[in-house]
């Protein structure tokens, strides 16, 4: 598609603020709400330790060396997919994203094609997941995948892709899932690569990175961030869908802003869990502080159960953010969306990008700044706008024209993008 089709978007007058861009930014809706929380890894609850094997706690001294795998596992049916001849749950090494220097424990997934491997071995896709909540019940590897991303991981099977796809810092693992920072999630995808690469699991050293949402976001990081903390690893491509953008000097429209607070959206859901990673970065602040009597209790869901059920208490209470909170939290999430936003935006890594024009959850707008920001910064960003997909939509939308590029970076063609077709500010 042509992105002069976007001109109607005045980049130039982007309207947005650091709260209702983080807050949307994680999103990941697409899931079909009818399924049962059995099956719906976004609807499952916690009730306790019990709930995570053994296989994730790491007891004894974490080693220091970063990448490092340290045991692994057949996952269960339910957990495989079907386009994959193995399907193997990991734990390796990595950095706290948070401190920078911290060893820790990162579990994850390694699904292999089925047949025999061609020579120098599967080319590698590392998959970044989009916010399934907090509690460690949530992890990909253990809860199972929705619909969407199973259909989409199977695709890339299906073509011959080894896929690598960390759980990220703090799920299933121990400590404190921080929802939507880039650092944790650049280090645990970057580090899941490392892990699997460094094993005899039989596969290329050329890797391309790709994620969907907050796994956009990821995507995204790992590029910025493998320079300076992998960059021994040979990264060809980006594959980003629906990516948000926590850029600090934007900012948004009045009308936009008291719209947003008013209305119960399920996307508040996503505030209720930047609310701990708030605490996380500033422990002096307590979110029973500021939330009011109405709103602890989907607090508290968020403490304990995935996605879905954060999203349905929120609608079943009617919460708004103007309802919710008997002191603002602004101070503290606005100190949230700086440590969200990108240390830079250059990479010499090649980028594909794609934008629903009818996202919600990243807003449009907010994803074309993206773009725009990039390419000013000298990135070779490949963008596509598809009008009439939504936020989930651009997923498996965008697999015609990702396909070709994927192709290209492990071919080593060269990806130019087309930047010099975005519309003028």
């Amino acid at each position: 598609m042509q992105l002069s089709r976007f001109t109607s978007l005045r980049l130039s007058s982007v309207l947005l603020i650091l709260l209702v861009t983080f807050v949307a930014g994680c999103g990941s809706n697409g899931v079909n709400t009818t399924k049962s929380a059995n099956t719906d890894p976004l609807r499952r609850v916690q009730t306790g330790a019990s709930d995570i094997p053994a296989f994730y706690t790491w007891t004894r001294e974490v080693p220091p060396t970063p990448g490092q795998m340290l045991r692994t596992e057949q996952l269960t049916p339910d957990q495989s997919l079907a386009k994959a001849g193995r399907n193997i749950r990991l734990l390796y090494t990595s950095t706290d994203g948070n401190d920078n220097r911290t060893p820790i424990v990162v579990s994850g997934a390694l699904f292999v094609p089925k047949g025999i491997a061609p020579q120098g071995g599967w080319p590698v896709m590392a998959w970044a997941h989009g916010t399934v909540g907090s509690a460690d019940v949530c992890a990909p590897s253990l809860a199972g995948r929705r619909e969407r991303d199973v259909r989409y991981l199977n695709y890339w099977l299906g073509q011959g892709y080894a896929i690598v796809a960390t759980d990220y810092q703090g799920l299933g693992t121990p400590g404190l899932h921080p929802q939507g920072l880039t650092r944790p999630l650049a280090y645990s995808v970057l580090d899941s690569i490392r892990a699997v690469t460094r094993g005899s699991f039989d596969l290329s050293a050329r890797v391309v990175v790709f994620g969907h949402s907050q796994g956009g976001r990821a995507a995204f990081a790992t590029a910025v961030y493998a320079k300076t903390y992998a960059p021994e690893l040979n990264i060809v491509g980006v594959v980003s869908t629906g990516t948000p953008y926590a850029a600090v000097d934007l900012h948004a429209g009045n009308v936009e802003q008291e719209n947003a607070n008013k209305s119960v959206v399920p996307t508040f859901a996503y505030a209720m869990l930047h609310l701990s990673t708030a605490a996380l970065l500033d422990p002096s602040f307590v979110p029973a502080d500021y939330l009011n009597d109405r709103a602890m209790p989907a607090f508290a869901t968020s403490q304990r159960a995935c996605l879905n059920v954060i999203e349905q208490k929120i609608i079943t209470d009617g919460l708004t953010f103007d309802n919710s909170f008997k002191r603002s939290p602004k101070t503290a999430l606005d100190k949230l969306s700086r440590e969200a936003a990108y240390p830079t935006l250059k990479s010499d890594i090649p980028m594909f990008i794609g934008t629903g024009g009818k996202d919600i959850d990243v807003f449009t707008s907010v994803q074309a700044a993206l773009v725009a920001d990039a390419c000013k910064a000298g990135d070779r960003i490949e963008w596509h706008l598809y009008p009439e997909l939504d936020h989930s939509g651009s997923v498996n939308g965008s697999l015609p024209d990702s396909s070709i590029f994927v192709r290209k970076a492990f071919s080593g063609e060269s990806i130019t993008g087309n930047c010099r077709a975005l519309p003028s500010s």
